[in-house]
């Protein structure tokens, strides 16, 4: 699936038996052919696109989704708090007896506090609070944050270091920032010196960061970041092919998608020209009446 992250809409499809290469050649090949040459080309981490990108349209950027490389990133952000946290629940606490305990021993256990089991399955089940943005944690979300880092100190480390990841991906910065702030970031011996945050970096090698900061050479009102665009359009097509259980030949699917891409392309039409053709006057009329 090929679409315009500027315009949000679908621009071409292809149904393959196979996601190789030698299709992701083919169809490429077929955009070029039909006029289509893109400035920066916007695709996922794999590895059918670098090589045939460059044969088919040199003179564009490439540009990694940034919403997939924080993803790999914070799965070994969770792998290292998994660690911590099984280290967490296997050191030695208090032993509680066997049985339903009594009212005295109910009043002392809330006196003494969670075990370190109890303190490790909170942090497990809060875990994704170390990688939520600042600007999206509420009150109760910064209590439990900051509960985390009492039970686990450890983890200050690793949300200090996603913070920094956050930071490094600023639509804000110029090119010369984000290289400062990479060179900065890899050489942090404090995150290298835990095995999982030093996987994450090695993720971050100087041609792969030139591809993810792609975005940054375009004007400012037409940096694309992500391929969310792509992403939205193929999860719309795997709603609709849940209810319809029937979809078995290829002549069946394809009939179905263009007649769903032709909808979406009839109502942005029918929107933009709503938009276009109502005076000033009937909108505040409508916004009175409202």
């Amino acid at each position: 699936m090929a679409t315009d992250p500027l315009g949000d809409f679908p621009v071409a499809f292809a149904l393959v038996s196979a996601n190789d290469q030698d299709h992701m050649r083919r169809f490429l090949s077929n955009l070029k052919t039909h006029g289509f040459s893109p400035k920066v080309v916007v695709t996922d981490g794999s590895n059918l696109y670098p090589t045939v990108l460059a044969d088919i349209w040199p003179a564009s950027w490439h540009q990694l989704c940034v919403f997939h490389v924080i993803k790999d990133i914070n799965a070994h952000v969770f792998d290292a708090l998994r660690r911590l946290r099984r280290k967490l629940a296997q050191k030695r606490g208090r032993k509680r007896r066997r049985g339903r305990p009594s009212k005295n021993q109910q009043r002392d256990r809330k006196r003494q506090g969670k075990t370190k089991k109890e303190q490790a399955y909170f942090v497990w089940k809060h875990r994704h609070l170390i990688v939520t943005r600042p600007e999206h944690l509420d009150g109760q979300q910064r209590r439990w944050l900051s509960q985390i880092f009492r039970v686990l100190p450890e983890s200050r480390m690793l949300r200090d270091f996603v913070l920094n990841i956050y930071r490094l991906f600023d639509p804000e910065q110029s090119p010369h920032q984000a290289r400062c702030r990479r060179a900065a970031l890899v050489k942090d011996s404090g995150y290298l010196s835990d095995p999982d945050l030093a996987k994450a970096m090695a993720m971050l090698s100087t041609e792969k960061f030139d591809k993810m900061m792609a975005f940054l050479h375009s004007p400012a009102a037409k940096r694309v970041r992500t391929n969310n665009h792509v992403e939205r359009t193929n999860r719309r097509l795997r709603q609709f092919e849940k209810v319809r259980y029937k979809w078995r030949r290829r002549r069946t699917i394809v009939r179905f998608v263009v007649l769903a891409l032709d909808r979406w392309r009839t109502q942005r039409i029918g929107r933009e020209q709503n938009n276009g053709t109502r005076k000033p006057q009937d909108r505040s009329a409508e916004k009175q009446a409202a």
